[in-house]
């Protein structure tokens, strides 16, 4: 599958069991589970979550980050510096690396939120904070003109 076909989107309410794992969602099982590539790359994002990629779209974005400028360093550190690969058992689960579960404040109860071309793991009391934040603001002008 070309990653520029591969599009996640909805939100799977999961639970974290005692080892750190996460169930692959039925939604999202196939376009992950499909043919040899069981990987996925977990990185830290910018909203205290975490990105999930799977390997095409990580490689597509590792790609974009390392012709970023020395300037934009900082960046490029937090994205592939916090990047751990992990593969997708034969159970269908993933363990969230524990560096990167501490650091987004993952517990018991995560949402995993489709992106398109990416996943987003939240904990889920903090995504649920953000969205009334992001609710009680006024919506941009480029949300507004999009016609359907």
């Amino acid at each position: 599958m070309n990653v520029s076909d591969q599009v996640f989107q909805g939100t799977s309410a999961l639970l974290l069991d005692g080892k750190g794992r996460i169930a692959v969602p039925a939604r999202h099982r196939d376009a992950l589970t499909a043919g040899d590539d069981r990987q996925l790359t977990f990185t830290k994002s910018p909203a205290a979550c975490l990105w999930i990629f799977k390997r095409l779209a990580w490689e597509a974005f590792r790609g974009q980050l390392l012709a970023l400028t020395m300037g934009q360093d900082p960046w490029r550190r937090l994205f592939l510096g916090s990047a751990v690969t992990v593969e997708i058992d034969s159970a269908d689960r993933v363990l969230v690396p524990a560096e990167l579960r501490d650091w987004a404040a993952l517990d018991k109860e995560v949402l995993l939120v489709g992106m398109g071309q990416r996943l987003e793991l939240w904990n889920a009391q903090r995504q649920a904070a953000m969205e009334a934040e992001l609710l009680a603001s006024a919506m941009p002008d480029a949300v507004q003109k999009i016609v359907f």
